[in-house]
């Protein structure tokens, strides 16, 4: 049955999102036969998603209360388009209650659950009580109204340190904090109200206990108007940061049979106690799972349930070759669900990367700017187009705004089993070509190649646990600098003739150098590394000398030869490697990128006559890393402190940032107020070292 001829007739659908999750509920609307339409803030209005709907409807200002949180302008936007319904997307007003109503209210069908499931399950509070009721297992905790200071910590010591501070209306990991300690818990706690209230409009917490190696595994439920309701399997989420994920697979690695049937169908029963209609996911923590078919050894604890399609859908998708948007619109048409539980059935294994733009070096902080390059490479990394799907809401000259989510785009893969599907995802990182942002690709592919994560040796705390291996800097070899030299050689040479060396079959070039100087840096302000490079007789080789530290050279016979895309193929003293070769603008000179499955290397070339030899001294000065709005000053003008103190908060795309004193010494003036604006590279104080002071 058609949608135009369901009980409840749909023909046009507007999305009340942006981004990645705007452009993808549009491609199964289309091809579903709906009408798309958009809307969008200031700072969207040249974005992917309104370029690609049929109408588009602006909605404000930037910020997202002003647009994508404001209900009233929202349900107006519909109005004026003639939206049968609105798609809400994840985040924003997907778990609002009062929108489902206004939606109601309008005669509009809201593609999701009904108001009172959302509220149900909005409050967590009060679902950690509808949960006991379904016999659905709870993580221990405080949960009750009583919300003064002192009782909650109080609270916290009855359950016993570690805790977990959590926004009772919240998620995606903002309000919430994991507290080891008395001595932390009241920081702790203003800093998760704040988040909540500016989230949120709420700042409520509840307090769990908690564990210290659980894995976080969610299963995807799926219920109708008609009373059915299926679970889709389940998905582990349990590589995050900041208590949000990165990393999806699914299904769950070494989970027994037995208990995916124990966790689907208490998924189901406690989607079913609140009279729940369309998707929604019900996050489990899972201890320990024995890796025989014994579940025994094993025990899940209710989370939460995010009434709303997930960001990490797509895995989903991949193991069992549905489309949820598809059912999503046919349930919110009244239709039943297209299968029966007997009728879903697993195929193969999936891994969903989040690609954000933020930097994995510098605390995981918000990135903005404009992509200069943005897109994946298949046919140079020979990646199956079946296997690989980039669901992304940005293209190259798209700019990346402080005012948002900083996610770009999700790289989903599928394999027949687990190993296939991490060898693509590694394959698919590195043909992954961003530029002009700062983005955690390259700590995806580290993540995606640790032992332990090939090994499955899973909890929520696998970045903090493996930071070290995690953030170790790649030592980068003299091959590496000969590799990167035949890259910019090569630059060279395309530059001055339309056809570069080794596209010519007579190895003759009018003019061509036939000794060139050349000089890398491993990073900016680093000491260079000259290479010499001397064109052999035949003209299509070059010889290249590589002298570190002014010790004896390495020597290196090389060439390079390019294929599709950016793919090249580097041979070494008779080693040849296919690697895909990019560039990136430095700051003196530019970053010879390249890469494979497993592999990077970043190196600065500038010209030899521009080389700052003199190291650089760092200042004790304390700037804004991102565009954002000052949140609290944590000490007086004046304070003495520590290196390390922390200083300012400044919150920048939803989430809070602690900026720390860069050295001790004291603070001598704010150049902020809480509530102002900040831009990247503002100075926010004025300090004295105590170096500079005691040189006085």
């Amino acid at each position: 049955m058609s949608l135009t001829h369901a009980p409840r007739p749909l023909r046009s659908v507007l999305i009340a999102n942006r981004g990645e999750i705007a452009c993808r509920v549009m491609r199964t609307a289309r091809r579903l036969g709906l009408r798309t339409i958009a809307v969008y803030s200031d700072a969207d209005a040249n974005a992917l998603h309104v370029r690609e709907a049929d109408e588009a409807v602006r909605l404000g200002p930037a910020p997202a209360r002003e647009s994508y949180l404001d209900i009233d302008k929202v349900i107006a936007a519909a109005q004026r388009s003639g939206a049968d319904a609105i798609h809400p997307g994840y985040g924003f007003l997907s778990e609002n209650a009062d929108f489902v109503a206004a939606c109601e209210g309008a005669s509009i069908v809201f593609v999701g659950p009904p108001a009172s499931a959302i509220a149900a399950m909005g409050d967590k509070a009060s679902a950690k009580a509808r949960m006991a009721n379904a016999g659905v297992p709870l993580v221990p905790g405080y949960h009750g109204e009583a919300q003064d200071d002192a009782l909650l910590r109080e609270e916290a010591g009855k359950i016993g340190y570690p805790v977990l501070l959590k926004a009772s209306a919240g998620g995606g990991g903002k309000g919430m904090r994991v507290v080891e300690s008395d001595r932390e818990f009241q920081a702790a706690l203003d800093g998760c109200r704040r988040e909540s209230r500016a989230a949120f409009g709420d700042e409520r917490m509840l307090i769990e206990k908690y564990l210290t190696q659980p894995r976080h595994v969610e299963v995807q439920v799926f219920c109708d108007s008609q009373g059915n309701g299926v679970y889709l399997f389940e998905r582990d989420c349990s590589v995050q940061r900041r208590h949000q994920k990165v990393l999806e697979e699914a299904p769950a690695p070494n989970l027994p049979p037995v208990l995916r049937q124990q966790m689907g169908e208490a998924a189901v029963r406690a989607a079913q106690e609140i009279g729940y209609v369309g998707a929604g996911t019900v996050e489990f923590l899972l201890d320990a799972v024995s890796e025989t078919s014994s579940s025994e050894a094993a025990h899940f604890y209710f989370m939460e349930m995010n009434t709303r399609l997930q960001v990490e859908h797509p895995v989903t998708e991949m193991i069992t070759g549905e489309d949820l948007v598809e059912w999503q619109l046919r349930v919110a048409a009244g239709l039943a669900l297209p299968k029966t539980q007997n009728e879903l059935t697993l195929i193969g294994h999936a891994i969903e990367a989040r690609l954000y733009a933020e930097d994995p070096d510098n605390d995981f902080l918000p990135a903005t700017g404009t992509l200069e390059r943005f897109g994946l490479d298949l046919n140079a990394a020979s990646l199956a187009a079946d296997r690989v799907r980039l669901d992304s809401g940005v293209e190259a000259g798209d700019d990346v705004s402080m005012h948002y989510d900083p996610m770009l785009a999700k790289l989903i893969v599928h394999g027949e089993d687990r190993g296939q599907a991490l060898a693509e995802m590694d394959r698919a990182l590195a043909a992954l070509n961003v530029s002009g942002v700062t983005t955690n690709r390259r700590f995806l592919q580290r993540l995606v190649t640790h032992p332990d994560f090939i090994a499955a040796r899973l909890d929520t705390r696998f970045i903090e646990h493996h930071h070290d291996d995690l953030f170790a800097s790649e030592p980068v070899t003299d091959a590496d600098i000969a590799r990167a030299a035949l890259v910019a050689l090569d630059q060279l040479d395309r530059a001055s003739d339309e056809r570069s060396t080794w596209e010519r079959r007579d190895g003759w070039r009018l003019n061509a150098p036939q000794h060139v100087q050349l000089a890398f840096a491993e990073a900016e302000g680093a000491p260079p590394i000259p290479v010499t490079a001397t064109r052999t007789a035949s003209q299509s080789t070059w010889q290249l000398s590589v002298n570190r530290d002014g010790e004896e050279s390495n020597d290196y016979e090389g060439k390079l030869q390019r294929l599709d895309g950016d793919a090249v193929a580097i041979t070494l003293d008779g080693h040849r490697r296919r690697l895909l070769a990019r560039t990136d603008p430095a700051l003196d000179g530019e970053t010879i990128i390249l890469t494979a499955a497993g592999f990077e290397s970043r190196l600065i070339w500038r010209r030899s006559d521009r080389v700052d030899h003199l190291p650089h001294e760092v200042e004790a000065r304390l700037t804004a890393s991102m565009h954002g709005t000052v949140v609290a000053l944590l000490v007086e003008p004046g304070q003495t402190v520590e290196k390390g103190t922390p200083l300012v908060v400044v919150e920048a795309m939803k989430m809070e940032h602690t900026l720390s004193a860069p050295a001790a010494g004291a603070v001598e003036a704010f150049h902020f107020k809480v509530g102002d604006a900040v831009a990247q590279g503002d100075e926010l104080l004025a300090f004295a070292s105590a170096e500079a002071t005691e040189g006085v």
